[in-house]
């Protein structure tokens, strides 16, 4: 069984900063690609970053310039550092991994509980 373990939410204020992070752990082979993902209240998920296992990254164009997402391969743990944060980047932020499985062909998407980031103004 794979989880992820998403940390580091809270409350802050607009201009400040927040660093979420993601551990994968359990039975797993490889992981492929990391992603934040996020959720607004009556809005649909979107993808905020992503990283590949060689460390390309691509970004939301809303966050171009604030955050930067990093893993730690070692680890199997992901990061998101937001910097700047603004109040429409309060939202619940989900962590994803792509991951290959021993035993078992192809790979696989799983998916963090999600960690609750609001951003007074």
């Amino acid at each position: 069984q794979v989880q992820l373990v998403e940390s580091g939410g809270g409350l802050v204020r607009a201009g400040e900063s927040l660093r979420l992070s993601c551990a994968a752990s359990g039975s797993l082979f490889r992981i492929n690609a990391m992603a934040w993902y996020r959720q607004a209240p009556g809005k649909k998920r979107e993808l905020v970053a992503h990283i590949t296992s060689g460390g390309i990254t691509n970004y939301a164009d809303s966050v171009k310039g604030r955050f930067t997402i990093s893993r730690d391969s070692a680890k199997n743990t992901v990061y998101l550092q937001m910097n700047s944060l603004k109040p429409e980047d309060t939202a619940v932020y989900y962590c994803h991994a792509n991951l290959n499985l021993p035993v078992l062909p192809g790979d696989y998407d799983y998916w963090g509980q999600g960690t609750q980031v609001t951003v007074s103004s």
